[in-house]
């Protein structure tokens, strides 16, 4: 087999495409450019390295991966963008490669980036993460699996979006999002569990009652942070559980950005 590429694109030939790799007109993939199967790259898409792309992705026109961080902290250090598998990455998305020698940008698999969104250096994408049209992630965001994301919104540097979370459109998103919760507003609070995601997940009944209870304690009880952890820990010990009380305690450690506050005081913000 012939690696499927148009006669007016230009591919580096120390290029790695696995002979299956569709390439599209006017597509520019650099040296460093190393490409799994299947994978489906549109019209203009420049892919620069290193840069690494598993299997059964799709580039749409004029996306542009691994191109240099936009950190003026970067001094032309070995750095990496990373892409997994059945990714959609839709029209004129930016994902930059890292800062820091050997670090990486880093997509899981099955996640759809809608047009025009920015994924900046040294972010990390779980998998099946949704980020629709015009999202710009500053650097250091990391987002873990299944979380949703509204449109024409900004993440804040070095932010985490917790596994499940539900944020809506045109927020400003400048501290922790916890699991499971759903966030919306400018000033962004949390509302609600995010019951609509939750459903679709497959959630037990039993296990999604346990995470009611749980939004009770932090969001509407105005217990301090420590107490509230405390009755947490007396629902039960669901996976569930264990991970929303990991993201409140990291969220808490020096360098993370803390909590963004639920809509009645204090919740378990920072001021808590």
């Amino acid at each position: 087999m012939k690696t499927l590429i148009h006669p007016t694109a230009v591919v580096h030939p120390n290029s790695e495409l696995h002979p299956t790799v569709q390439v599209g007109a006017y597509a520019v993939i650099g040296e460093h450019v190393k490409v799994g199967p299947e994978t489906i790259i549109g019209a203009h898409v420049v892919l620069e390295g290193p840069c690494e792309i598993g299997a059964r992705n799709q580039f749409f026109p004029g996306a542009a991966i691994g191109m240099e961080p936009q950190d003026l902290k970067f001094v032309g250090e070995p750095t990496w963008v990373k892409i997994g598998d059945n990714n959609l990455i839709r029209e004129y998305v930016t994902i930059n490669r890292a800062t820091g020698a050997g670090e990486a940008t880093v997509i899981g698999n099955g996640n759809l980036l809608m047009a025009y969104v920015h994924v900046a250096h040294n972010c990390i994408i779980e998998d099946h993460v949704v980020i629709p049209n015009s999202v710009a992630l500053a650097g250091h965001v990391h987002i873990e699996s299944r979380a949703r994301l509204g449109g024409v919104l900004g993440v804040h540097q070095f932010v985490h979006i917790g596994r499940h979370a539900m944020v809506g459109g045109m927020a400003r998103i400048d501290r922790d999002v916890p699991p499971y919760m759903l966030v919306e507003g400018n000033p962004a609070r949390v509302r609600t569990l995010n019951l609509v995601g939750l459903k679709r997940s497959g959630m037990s009944a039993g296990n999604l009652q346990i995470l009611k209870k749980a939004f009770r304690i932090l969001y509407r009880s105005n217990l301090p942070f420590t107490d509230a952890l405390e009755q947490l820990e007396m629902l039960g010990d669901t996976e569930e559980l264990q991970n929303l009380r990991r993201f409140l305690l990291l969220s808490k450690m020096p360098g993370r950005r803390g909590l963004i506050p639920g809509k009645s005081k204090p919740g378990v913000s920072d001021e808590s």
